[in-house]
């Protein structure tokens, strides 16, 4: 149980291939002007508070020619787009050669005209930070090698995948590709190097200096150069080795100067394997739900309701999301009935509400983010209809604001284990209003009790109202107080009630 001021909600925009399909439409090249004042005032009326415009920094040839010729990403992208051809393969934004915006997106001033149109709206610029790597023609590279990772020959002939030899100022050396613990480097990044007490100033500024122009930042990988993984994923070879060796964590110091820069910021850590909370305790406002995300997608509606049961300081700090430009479309994921499931736990769940471009009109296909050029897919009708009211109710104040309460479901009789697969959740609004998300997250009709622990429901009728447009129904107060509301619902099946006295 915990109360909410206000839960943010995010919209994740995939800028290059948005911008692109307008240039395409309109046959001028505008930048972020071409994004008309409608398109965001209907974000701000569908209730979102930050528009995430992912890739706005300046990338370059070396990760473009990457993407263009790494034989496993060429069949990635004809999987995304069939008649893909050069042109099309822009390279990965977070490839990034300078935290400028990108002139083909239209420059520094055109970003911050927007910024200034979505403020007067009430939106919130979000932009990208990427701490772990750069590209590989970075003036980093040349000018501070020492930036970087480091290896040796025998380190490029063994591992060529995670080593390349590249010209500086000092003569050839050797770099690591960025990478994580687990897989093979990233092959159009470079490895920044955390041992490096120098390199952590200049970083520590470039962080400070891109918070000034927006109002969240979504940090890349942030777990990524906490010590304790990074250190296991660079014991061999030892960057170390380089001058001003340095340890203990980044993000705490590096927060804190971007929050005086610009005291209202977010900061969004992209997270896994665990490190939520260490990167919530380091200062960042928002940690990735990966858990929640993986249950819903396995179809463990058990282990929802148990994950939904979290300390109340973790569970209000997550990111709540069901598709974005690194999982599949939702729609693809789980198929029409479970997303529904599966966006109910979600969004009415506490904590940042996250929701990617495309997911409102049932796109299946995922966009590579190598790409500036995408499939055309038809709206799916159904799915419009159920974001529309969704959203609708989501916008409600008293649904963004107030106190959540993980509901209790009981067994209806002896042997039905069904009430397994329902978890319920209330909403009391600040002048008590009380609403019920119902869910039940399995593939077999289920059942439950469910005890409503509100004084305020006794002594009088109440109707049920389904703000998703379902059946409403009339219970009595004493009963769901006391016994319990009786709930009965088909596979995936939901409800999202709003009780109101009946007079």
């Amino acid at each position: 149980m915990g109360m909410e001021k206000h839960r943010p909600a995010l919209f994740e925009l995939n800028t290059r291939v948005f911008l692109q399909e307008k240039n395409t439409r309109e046959k001028a090249k505008k930048g972020f002007d071409a994004i008309e004042d409608s398109f965001l005032k209907d974000l701000q009326k569908k209730g979102i508070d930050f528009l995430w415009l992912l890739g706005v920094w300046k990338t370059g040839p070396a990760g473009r020619q990457v993407s263009q010729s790494n034989p496993a990403w060429q069949d990635s992208f004809k999987k995304a787009l069939p008649d893909v051809d050069q042109e099309d393969i822009t390279g990965s934004p977070f490839a990034i050669r300078s935290y400028q915006v990108d002139p083909v997106l239209g420059g520094a001033r055109s970003l911050a005209r927007l910024r200034q149109r979505a403020k007067a709206l009430g939106l919130g610029i979000c932009l990208d930070f990427v701490p772990n790597h750069t590209a590989m023609d970075h003036p980093w590279v040349k000018e501070k090698p020492h930036f970087y990772i480091q290896g040796t020959q025998a380190d490029l002939d063994s591992s060529p995948e995670n080593f390349i030899s590249l010209k500086t100022k000092e003569g050839p050396k050797i770099f690591a590709h960025g990478k994580d613990p687990y897989f093979p480097g990233w092959a159009d990044t470079l490895q920044l190097n955390y041992h490096n007490k120098e390199f952590r100033q200049a970083m520590k500024g470039e962080l400070v200096r891109i918070a000034k122009s927006c109002d969240a930042l979504r940090c890349d990988m942030a777990m990524l150069v906490l010590p304790e993984v990074f250190d296991k994923t660079w014991s061999k070879p030892a960057g170390a080795k380089n001058s001003q060796v340095v340890s203990g964590d980044f993000w705490p110091e590096a927060i804190r100067l971007a929050k005086k820069a610009n005291p209202p910021i977010l900061f969004i850590a992209e997270a896994y394997w665990n490190m939520e909370w260490k990167l919530l305790s380091q200062g960042f406002d928002f940690a990735y739900d990966k858990k929640l995300y993986d249950r819903l997608v396995h179809g463990d509606g058990n282990g929802v309701r148990l994950h939904l049961g979290a300390d109340w300081d973790y569970n209000c700090k997550m990111v709540r999301f069901l598709e974005n430009h690194d999982e599949p479309r939702a729609l693809e994921a789980f198929g029409f009935d479970k997303e529904k499931a599966a966006a109910i736990i979600s969004y009415f769940s506490p904590g940042l509400l996250f929701f990617h471009e495309g997911q409102w009109d049932g796109r299946k296909v995922q966009t590579s983010i190598h790409l500036n050029r995408r499939q055309k897919e038809k709206p799916v009708k159904e799915v419009q209809a159920f974001y529309l009211k969704l959203l609708k109710a989501l916008a409600l104040p008293n649904l963004r604001a107030g106190m959540w309460q993980l509901g209790a479901p009981a067994p209806v009789w002896e042997g039905n284990a069904t009430w397994g697969q329902i978890t319920a959740m209330f909403r009391q609004g600040t002048e008590g209003e009380i609403y019920l998300a119902a869910v039940n997250y399995g593939a077999s009709q289920g059942q439950c009790r469910l005890t409503c622990p509100f004084p305020t429901l006794e002594g009088k009728n109440w109707n049920l109202r389904d703000l998703l447009g379902g059946p409403s129904f009339v219970r009595g107060g004493d009963e769901m107080a006391s016994q319990g509301l009786f709930i009965d619902l088909p596979p995936w099946g939901c409800h999202l009630f709003a009780f109101e006295p009946q007079t």
